[in-house]
């Protein structure tokens, strides 16, 4: 079937994006189209419509310079097939979510006009539109643009006109240009938002200005009214101060200067208060459709017998209300918690004027969560949907805590959603579905519906085990023995085993350490069983993410202090790849004093990566915002012991956990885990055994062996990190 397009508008200004274009392109992929759609191979094609539609282009002059729609040349159909690949392949990173089914992508109508939010970048050559393709700072000038919706794409072609005329004449919306000699202009970006009104579609404007540049207040309202006479649909005009260099394109203060601060705006059932720089999702319709999910499968628009209560729903990062009103309207008596106080304050004001039950508290998700729980409160349903990083690790633990028996979260990152849905399992919790849909037409960007259900705790996994010991697989976020600021440890999922009850740990790894931890079955062979793991022959072997490039390979000699005293400690490591200027290594600690690994690698000046106590937190940051590493990047991927039975070295692996094989995909691409995985280092699912090994000094070959003759490096004591004040000290780990 040839491909139809959505062609560009005609030259006098026609934007109706008629389907009945030209039929030009190649033939779609219709396997790929029945698998977005989730129409079975082989079956009656009768939904040969909605087929048809799937292979549709859009065709846009400025698609090979804007970086703006990056998949705008491929068929509808395999769009939306590439965005559900995302949501599996996120997934399919943990094996816990391995069988969970994620259903076809809900398409988007439409897909051309759609965009009622947008911040357009301004340049010198009074160019107004966004970045160019291949990164850099090139701006793409964007007139005629296919995805703003018409109302926006006028005031668009005003505010160009205007930063023409301002450019030539030095005015106060000159384009902002560091690079001139002497410097010019204060006009940064523009934030441009549709709202829908009783009264029809209006638009708010924010002028992104930068501080220290900016003209004085009586020609930036002069300016103001100006632009507003020439676009009666603007209803209000604000200047945003931008700070400094920061990659943030809104600054933290916004002065009105024309019209409105606020404006009544309609989503679906949804009638909340928009404002200047406040969220809302880019697809109006796409938006209507995801309070509709929610309201279906929390069971809100269900019958209920008169004098029911109203179901309760906690409602995290709320924004400015518009999931809440949506769910108040179908029923559901609301608590909302955003930790922006003005939105927060928008959310309330919205819900009296509309006599909704809704309660709208600004504060941190962590410390709402804190209170809930010591409350000891009781909801029906929780809904979060938090920014692209995600949930922190601390509010999955407090979530898990609530009185809750279904959680539905709203995500727009897949990784951050799997690594936070992994969480979530192994706090208690099961997937009931997991539905993407298309809120921005024509990117890679999708947007995903998961909803829970509350089933207990799950017994962890099992990797080796006979009549005397369990090996098992730690998770992220999880303390190997119960700890006061965690409802759940390992052991406590380790004795939900058969014959573990009186399970005991025979060490231990830190919370934010995933990998091999070893369990006595009972406390009458921890003795036995902990000299053997402490044995010259035994080894613990880690993989460890460490900022910066290390040498090739190194040991670390190092005393390490525990309870006042000192005692000796020496680790290892090997360099097996380097990720975006940082460096993965093979790490073998020779003792197991606390924190030892995290401790000699930060005395190098190579501290592991997202750890929050002995390393760099600028790059911890930039790691968690980035590459969605919200833990230390450490895994214990190997245990090798000598079997006291059988006279056997037993091997046992666990491989390199989702969350550690995204980051490293986010920052190099797949080439590194590729290369990792050809050299057998990322350790696999099982066991094996041989003979006793040779000597040690001769026990180098393979990326998991050491060469333990390697020159010891031996950084001073400078600092009191090796103090531990009471802090992670009872552990006892790495």
């Amino acid at each position: 079937m040839p491909a139809r397009t959505f062609p560009p508008p005609s030259s006098s200004g026609d934007r109706t994006g008629d389907r009945s274009g030209d039929r030009t392109g190649d033939r779609a992929d219709r396997t790929s189209i029945r698998l977005a759609l989730g129409i079975p191979i082989g079956a009656e094609d009768s939904a040969s419509g909605m087929t048809e539609r799937m292979t549709e282009r859009v065709l846009c002059e400025h698609a090979d310079r804007c970086g703006g729609c990056p998949i705008i040349g491929l068929p509808y159909g395999e769009q939306l097939a590439m965005k559900r690949g995302r949501v599996v392949q996120s997934a399919s990173r943990y094996p816990t979510l391995e069988l969970v089914y994620t259903e076809p992508v809900a398409a988007a109508d439409p897909i051309v006009e759609y965009r009622t939010r947008a911040k357009l970048i301004v340049s010198s050559g009074s160019k107004l539109g966004l970045y160019a393709k291949g990164g850099g700072h090139q701006v793409v000038d964007i007139p005629r643009c296919r995805v703003l919706s018409p109302l926006l794409a006028e005031i668009a072609t005003v505010l160009r006109a205007r930063i023409a005329a301002d450019e030539k004449s030095d005015g106060p919306l000159a384009p902002f240009d560091l690079g001139g000699t002497p410097p010019r202009g204060a006009l940064r970006a523009v934030d441009l938002r549709e709202v829908h009104t009783d009264s029809g579609k209006r638009v708010l404007v924010t002028l992104v200005v930068q501080r220290g540049r900016v003209a004085s207040r009586e020609l930036l309202d002069e300016a103001a009214r100006s632009v507003a006479t020439e676009a009666p649909a603007i209803v209000g005009i604000a200047v945003n101060f931008h700070e400094g260099e920061s990659p943030q394109i809104l600054g933290t203060e916004t002065v009105v200067v024309y019209g409105t601060s606020l404006v009544d705006d309609r989503v679906g059932r949804s009638r909340h208060r928009a404002t200047y720089g406040s969220f809302v999702q880019a697809h109006r319709g796409q938006a209507e459709r995801v309070h509709a999910l929610l309201v279906d499968v929390l069971g809100l628009d269900r019958a209920r017998p008169d004098g029911t209560p109203r179901p309760r729903v906690l409602d995290l990062y709320g924004g400015s209300g518009t999931i809440a009103l949506a769910l108040a309207q179908a029923g559901a008596d609301v608590h909302l918690v955003e930790s922006f106080a003005a939105a927060a304050g928008h959310a309330d004001d919205a819900a009296r004027a509309q006599q909704l039950p809704i309660r709208a508290e600004a504060a941190d998700v962590v410390s709402a969560l804190r209170r809930l729980t010591e409350k000891k409160a009781s909801f029906d349903a929780v809904v979060v949907n938090p920014p692209r990083r995600g949930m922190s690790p601390l509010a999955r633990e407090l979530v898990s805590r609530l009185d809750v028996s279904s959680l539905a979260y709203v995500s727009c990152d897949p990784d951050t959603l799997a690594r936070d849905l992994d969480h979530l399992l192994r706090l208690g919790f099961t997937i009931a579905t997991l539905r993407p849909l298309d809120m921005i037409p024509l990117t890679d960007e999708v947007e995903t519906v998961a909803v829970l259900r509350r089933i207990g705790v799950p017994a962890p996994k099992v990797l080796y085990e006979d009549d005397e010991i369990l090996i098992v697989d730690k998770g992220a976020h999880e303390p190997s023995t119960p700890q006061a600021d965690y409802a759940s440890s390992l052991v406590d999922r380790v004795r939900k085993l058969p014959d573990a009850s009186q399970a005991v740990p025979i060490h231990r790894i830190d919370v934010g350490t995933t990998g091999l931890v070893m369990f006595a079955r009972s406390p009458a062979h921890e003795s036995r069983w902990r000299a053997i793991l402490e044995s010259e022959t035994s080894r613990k072997i880690y993989i460890a993410g460490a900022r910066g490039v290390t040498p090739s390979k190194g040991a670390i000699t190092r005393e390490l202090r525990e309870d006042g005293k000192m005692y000796p400690a020496r680790t290892r490591y090997r360099r097996l790849a380097v990720a975006s200027g940082h460096s993965v290594l093979r790490v073998i600690p020779e003792q197991g004093r606390t924190h030892q690994i995290r401790r000699h690698l930060a005395a190098i000046g190579h501290p592991v990566l997202g750890d929050d106590r002995y390393g760099h937190a600028p790059t911890n940051r930039f790691f968690e915002e980035k590459n969605a590493l919200d833990r230390t990047f450490l895994h214990c991927v190997r245990l090798e012991f000598d079997h006291p039975t059988n006279n056997q070295r037993l091997i046992v692996e666990a491989p390199m956990p989702g969350d550690l094989r995204g980051v490293l995909e986010r920052t190099s691409g797949p080439g590194t885990l590729r290369f990792l995985e050809h050299k057998n280092a990322l350790g696999h699912s099982g066991q094996s055994s041989m003979p006793p090994p040779p000597d040690s000094t001769h026990d180098h070959g393979s990326a998991l062996d050491i060469d333990s003759s390697t020159p010891s490096l031996h950084p001073e004591l400078t600092s009191g990190d090796d103090e531990l004040n009471g802090r992670d000290s009872s552990s006892g780990s790495l």
